[in-house]
């Protein structure tokens, strides 16, 4: 079940590998999968729902920090 969650998730991050910028589109697509990963490994969806909701939050207009790479900023804005 962890190494299929890991492989989705990683997935999801890979389809916004070498974008300069976090467009509106590839963030709510990249959640998107997020969000069905999360689903189907369990996840509360109340659970699921609050965590995507916080993640788009903070990286709605957020800008890639020079020396990270796109899904470098949405894995820190997760940590955060």
């Amino acid at each position: 079940m962890f190494e299929t969650l890991s492989d989705r998730l990683a997935a999801a991050l890979k389809k916004i590998t070498g974008r300069g910028v976090l467009r509106p589109e590839d963030l709510e697509a990249g959640l998107r999968e997020v969000r069905l990963a999360l689903l189907e490994a369990d996840v509360n969806f109340k659970v699921v729902k609050e965590f995507v909701d916080r993640v788009r939050n903070r990286l709605q207009g957020a800008e890639i920090s020079p020396g990270l790479t796109a899904p470098q900023t949405v894995v820190k804005a997760v940590d955060e």
